[in-house]
């Protein structure tokens, strides 16, 4: 199983794990986000971990990725957070699940769908790994563009307990397989 790269780059964007330094930014970023966020995360309805205890967060999350495991990144353009993503290992070991949010500063402008693009090329460049694949719940249509968009195969719906508030409980997935290579 190899290790995740720690950086993207392309798409004029840069998609790079997050830095034990840049716990307050990305808590800025997600406060922002909040109301956008809430109603298909999870994770925006708890409690928000302090400054100390994001710093921690932000410690394991690279050296689970340093061990094989997940990558989570920040999404800059310029300088600036325009969201976030990830390659999680939850698939089994030939398979990559892509997960993704965009700050309200930069929703419409494609953010995503470019994130989600550079995220399945480096997954693809991952020796082993045969495709990858998109989960959202069936109410979050916007979510469902994104594969959509990028040639991502509808696979079904399955029941799924509902996480956050405007979920139906029902998830979507979508899988992209690696593009055969011709001799």
């Amino acid at each position: 199983m190899g290790v995740l790269p720690d950086r993207i780059d392309g798409e004029g964007m840069l998609l790079r794990c997050w830095r034990v330094d840049e716990a307050d930014a990305q808590a800025t970023a997600l406060a922002e986000s909040a109301e956008h966020l809430r109603p298909w995360m999870a994770f925006m309805n708890e409690p928000r971990p302090s400054i100390a205890a994001r710093k921690q967060m932000l410690a394991r999350w690279e050296r689970e990725r340093l061990a094989g495991g997940d990558a989570v990144y920040g999404v800059f353009i310029h300088d600036a957070i325009a969201g976030g993503c990830g390659l999680h290992r939850r698939l089994g070991p030939e398979g990559l699940e892509i997960g993704y949010w965009v700050h309200p500063s930069f929703t419409g402008r494609g953010v995503a769908t470019r994130a989600v693009r550079l995220l399945t090329e480096a997954a693809f460049s991952i020796p082993g790994i045969t495709h990858v694949e998109i989960h959202h719940d069936k109410a979050n249509t916007r979510s469902a563009g994104v594969p959509r968009k990028l040639g991502f195969r509808f696979v079904g719906e399955e029941p799924d307990e509902p996480d956050a508030p405007a979920e139906v409980g029902i998830e979507c997935r979508w899988r992209l397989k690696r593009p055969s290579v011709s001799p």
